[in-house]
């Protein structure tokens, strides 16, 4: 194994773990925060996840690149083909929906407009957050079934 395929196998489990992290923690946060109601904490939260979002795309990006870096041809079948399209599709919701609605979410909230727009923002950005969080929790069980099987077939070959 080559010295850059060992760095991408260390790279690319920790930039996911982050990822999800960050995903999770924004999610959960909101969650937490809009059960609260304290108008305040939700607009300084909007503010904090759109930092957070700063290492977030770092570490999404990170995460796909080295997978993709460690295939030896691009996957037709099989759970690695299943990763490969996910990973569109967290990356196309993440861009597309995720990245605005946070911008827009931290403006509305500095403004202290929590009306109709801001709830309905904020329940697009929920269910996004949690179709990338079910999309990377799958990937992560693919991978880590992928290692295991490798390692086993290491073992016995």
């Amino acid at each position: 194994m080559s010295y850059s395929k060992t760095i991408l196998k260390r790279i690319h489990p920790i930039a996911g773990g982050v990822a999800i992290i960050l995903i999770a923690l924004f999610f959960t946060s909101t969650i937490i925060v809009e059960i609260i109601g304290d108008l305040e904490l939700i607009a300084t939260l909007k503010s904090f996840i759109l930092y957070g979002v700063c290492f977030l795309i770092p570490a999404s990006i990170a995460a796909g690149v080295s997978g993709f870096k460690m295939l030896k041809r691009p996957p037709n079948a099989g759970p690695l083909a299943k990763k490969a399209m996910r990973m569109k599709i967290i990356g196309g919701n993440g861009l597309l929906i995720l990245l605005p609605c946070a911008i827009a979410l931290d403006y509305l909230a500095s403004q202290g407009d929590f009306g109709t727009v801001f709830i309905t923002i904020q329940a697009i950005e929920l269910i996004a957050g949690a179709v990338n969080l079910t999309l990377m929790g799958l990937n992560m069980r693919d991978g880590l079934s992928l290692t295991k099987a490798r390692r086993n077939k290491q073992a016995t070959g």
